[in-house]
């Protein structure tokens, strides 16, 4: 299974490119809650800051700026640490 990728400040051109700010948009207050990815997700944080851990690796770190990509069948607990905004799209 892929790792979880983060590209930090990601480039206003790219962001176009990709049509980011044309994708649906989700808010969560602060919490814990574990999650499967059923399908891949790309996402563009706008607000807060979460750690997002795997059930079978490191913790990762992500905050608003960051361009994220989850891997299709991820298991993983969040724990969100300031309430997040995101852009996102399955894959």
């Amino acid at each position: 299974m892929d790792d979880i990728s983060v590209e930090h400040n990601a480039s206003p051109a790219k962001l176009d490119i990709m049509g980011v700010y044309d994708w649906p948009v989700w808010n969560k207050e602060i919490s814990t809650f574990a999650w499967t990815y059923d399908k891949g997700e790309v996402c563009y944080l706008l607000e807060g800051a979460a750690t997002v851990t795997p059930h079978a690796g490191a913790p990762v770190n992500i905050e608003a700026g960051d361009l994220v990509r989850f891997p299709k069948g991820l298991q993983c607990t969040w724990q969100i640490h300031a309430a997040v905004s995101k852009h996102y799209e399955f894959k």
